[in-house]
């Protein structure tokens, strides 16, 4: 799982990026260059992971990871115009994390967090209008030469034009952001976004909006203050976070929203002598949960054995479980559920 950090100027965007690095005490990634954008991968902590370490007694105990991309600057004119752009950078993720700025800027100027959310949405709005134009207009130059490559897409990229000509979010129509003929497009107004309100060291509280944007909760970040608390000796750290009523760092409740925004789950497998989470969509089939883990599982599935986390923390092993018929054999249809612990037999 992919997510950019984005924000304008003065945001903040950098301090809540570091926030989220130092919750875990981890550091950016080997890739990330000066020149390129800041990459960092995280741990996804799970209470779930320790009981079963402690049933199992794995040599290895697997976390599933998020990766956080920070775009190497931010636009000041239409993505439009810089194909190159800091937006650009930010497609390959699977959702966004806007920093919007709710603490008075280095000169005294006011917080507008609102108007900033919907500056930046303006952008990706207008980058997306020109993505689905351009294609349009190869799809239509291609028709006069006899070509008909793109006659599926080609409607789909008229009602995405209707939507964004409107200045309306492609994420505001599911129907067209989860199409699988447009995902290859990227288009940036159709991830689902996590909106990261940066406020004061003492200021607990959303700002007021003038209107909220559809379907999108913001979350409060006190990103300044968490970054320096996530510095500190744990000890220390403790302190402060009691003091500011900090009860779970900025990582974790980031993670949490991410996973709601993207309807992900987590699942779990014991593989030789290793216990992994894995992420998937929530919906996601047995056969593709399969694959997710090998592709010869997937190739050669048969069955997979199915036990819930809760029905093993409520008996105590896995035999006890299975004695009480809680172990399922289900079949490649089979819905997964967060939680599930799976054994995939499978012949190849």
């Amino acid at each position: 799982m992919k997510l950019g950090v984005i924000g304008l100027p003065q945001s903040g965007k950098s301090t809540v990026f570091a926030a989220l690095l130092g919750a875990r005490g981890q550091k950016e990634d080997s890739g990330s260059s000066r020149g390129g954008p800041r990459i960092a991968t995280v741990t996804v902590f799970d209470e779930r992971m320790g009981f079963l370490t402690e049933i199992y007694r794995p040599k290895k105990t697997t976390y599933a990871k998020i990766e956080y991309l920070l775009p190497s600057q931010i636009p000041t004119s239409s993505p439009s115009k810089s194909e190159g752009g800091v937006l650009n950078q930010v497609r390959i993720c699977d959702a966004l994390l806007e920093v919007v700025r709710n603490f008075e800027g280095p000169t005294g100027f006011a917080p507008t967090p609102g108007q900033d959310f919907f500056r930046l949405e303006e952008e990706m709005v207008l980058s997306d209008l020109v993505v689905a134009e351009k294609r349009i207009d190869k799809i239509e130059l291609d028709r006069k030469r006899g070509k008909k490559d793109g006659e599926k897409e080609y409607p789909l990229l008229k009602s995405c034009c209707e939507c964004l000509e409107t200045g309306e979010p492609l994420r505001n129509r599911q129907d067209l952001a989860s199409d699988p003929l447009l995902k290859g497009f990227t288009f940036l107004s159709a991830k689902p976004i996590l909106v990261i309100v940066n406020n004061e060291d003492e200021d607990e509280a959303l700002p007021e909006w003038d209107h909220k944007p559809q379907g999108i909760d913001p979350m409060v970040v006190r990103g300044r203050l968490e970054m320096e608390i996530a510095s500190m000796p744990p000890e220390e750290a403790e302190e402060f976070q009691e003091a500011y009523h900090i009860q779970e760092s900025a990582l974790d409740r980031v993670i949490r929203n991410s996973y709601q925004i993207l309807n992900r789950i987590s699942f779990f497998t014991v593989i030789s002598d290793e216990v992994r989470a894995w992420s998937i969509d929530a919906g996601t089939p047995a056969l593709e949960a399969a694959g997710a883990v090998h592709s010869d599982m997937k190739k050669g599935f048969i069955r997979a054995e199915v036990l819930s986390f809760e029905d093993l923390k409520t008996h105590g092993s896995f035999q006890g479980a299975k004695k009480a018929g809680l172990v399922r054999l289900e079949g490649k249809e089979y819905k997964v559920k967060d939680g599930d612990i799976i054994s995939f037999r499978f012949n190849v």
